[in-house]
């Protein structure tokens, strides 16, 4: 036990050796997350959209149906571009 290290080297390698695989392991979690959380926005982007045109009860002609759907998609789409926006950044952001 050479200088009174048990694994032999520079201690000081060792460490920096140690500290880079941490933050790399660090940014590796960190981007999984990202990934993760961009993927349930999407998701809930999806769902909700879809739940609350399920709950619509449209009526009349076809062109009062429709009217009524795209009365209905002016209020939900900015919505559910807000939380893909947000799925995006969450995609695309950089450390």
């Amino acid at each position: 036990m050479e200088g009174g290290f048990p694994f032999g080297g520079d201690p000081e390698d060792l460490m920096r050796g140690l500290r880079e695989f941490a933050a790399q392991q660090a940014e590796s979690v960190a981007e999984a997350q990202r990934e993760q959380f961009a993927t349930l926005t999407l998701n809930t982007a999806v769902e909700l959209t879809g739940a609350a045109l399920k709950r619509m009860e449209v009526s009349g002609t076809p062109d009062e149906q429709a009217l009524a759907l795209r009365n209905a998609m002016r209020i939900l789409f900015p919505e559910a571009v807000a939380l893909v926006s947000a799925a995006r950044q969450g995609f695309m952001r950089e450390t």
